[in-house]
């Protein structure tokens, strides 16, 4: 292990967390080769023989699959004028690298995820991963700009094809190219001006997690050690011109009063991108009541299981975590969230072994309609009727 992987292990032992777990400190994937088949080793520790992981190479050619969130390769860092501390640790930007691995697993479509609260974000040993400060004038539209045109790049020159629509979408993988959608992860961008929300679907953002690790002027976030607050009215204002304009309402990393709020307005589906179902024996902040999943899939959304090491510390333990989703609120609302590239102690790191997830739902007997649902359907659906 390297002095800098030891930096990442060390504040990650600090605080417990990742970018998007109470907690914690982003980690950098590694081993996102692109390699068409795991080794033995590999097999072993996904639980899986070589037979059961070429069946899931099998479905995945045949079937459009969707990651519902991600951060490939820590773009979000890459041309940034004014790094901190934390975000300069995770090293380099490897996009490149984790897009080779997309189209090595066949995935379809990944949600491209910005991260609006990047600047404020530090780690410390009683919160975790919190702001440390508040926002600038002007700073976070101007930060969003820049991760937002990191993506646009990526499309103009073709590493990947444009997730716009659901029919330009499966036009792509039709093609066999991987499709991003632009999102956002906090609507700390937005700030009070709601014509933002059209600009940001002028510039290609579909999705917007509408808070992150920021209690912000829309709502308050599920890990603020106080009890969490409402949607504000503002935050009524800008889920009500989401769902107007076209852009996919995230509810992940929001209060269960603000998902709540939130639902009671929906007129278009919405989604919990990357979480998992708290459990006996299975408490953290990060982790969602059954209640909350199912007033989620009452608007016809998804609920993305993230590999995170919250609650599973093995892969097989995370198949466990979907299928206690889909018990709980049916195939149908469903998907998968893997938080790639920036995630806490993941189960799960690496794109080439996309087929692995499918693969270990069949062994476990899932139904092939439902590993079609789960593995991109649902998303597809949701995509088309959200975004239009």
């Amino acid at each position: 292990m390297t002095a800098h992987a030891d930096r990442r292990t060390a504040l990650g032992a600090i605080a417990g967390g990742g970018l998007c777990a109470l907690g914690g400190c982003v980690t950098r994937t590694v081993g996102s080769t692109g390699a068409p088949a795991p080794d033995d080793a590999q097999l072993a520790s996904l639980g899986l023989t070589r037979i059961q992981f070429e069946r899931g190479r099998a479905f995945v050619a045949e079937h459009l699959t969707a990651d519902l969130h991600a951060h490939p390769g820590h773009f979000f860092v890459d041309d940034d004028p004014a790094p901190t501390p934390l975000m300069d640790s995770l090293g380099p930007p490897f996009a490149e690298k984790s897009i080779a691995a997309m189209r090595a697993g066949r995935v379809g479509v990944v949600l491209f995820a910005a991260v609006a609260d990047k600047r404020l974000l530090a780690l410390s040993p009683d919160k975790g991963l919190a702001p440390s400060r508040s926002f600038r004038l002007g700073e976070a539209w101007a930060d969003y700009r820049r991760q937002i045109s990191i993506v646009q790049k990526l499309i103009a020159g073709g590493a990947v094809a444009p997730g716009l629509s659901s029919v330009g979408i499966r036009a792509a993988w039709r093609a066999g190219k991987t499709a991003a959608v632009m999102a956002v992860e906090g609507g700390d961008f937005i700030e009070n001006d709601l014509t933002r929300l059209r600009m940001a679907h002028d510039d290609g953002v579909r999705s917007i997690s509408i808070v992150h690790y920021t209690n912000n002027l829309i709502g308050d976030i599920q890990t603020d050690p106080l009890p969490g607050g409402r949607l504000t009215a503002l935050g009524s204002a800008v889920v009500r011109e989401m769902q107007r304009i076209g852009l996919l309402v995230d509810l992940a990393h929001a209060s269960p009063a603000v998902v709540q709020n939130a639902t009671a307005i929906a007129t278009r589906p919405m989604m919990i991108s990357h979480t998992n179902l708290a459990a006996p024996g299975v408490s953290h902040l990060r982790l969602i009541s059954a209640d909350v999943a199912k007033a989620v899939a009452a608007t016809g959304g998804v609920i993305g299981s993230v590999p995170s090491g919250i609650g599973q510390n093995t892969f097989p333990e995370w198949i466990d975590s979907i299928l206690r989703l889909k018990d709980v609120v049916g195939s149908a609302h469903v998907g998968i969230g893997t938080d790639m590239d920036a995630n806490f102690r993941p189960v799960f790191t690496d794109y080439a072994l996309w087929p692995a997830i499918v693969a270990a739902l069949m062994a476990r007997e899932v139904s092939p309609r439902d590993c079609i649902a789960i593995m991109g359907g649902n998303f597809m659906r949701m995509f088309a009727e959200s975004v239009g």
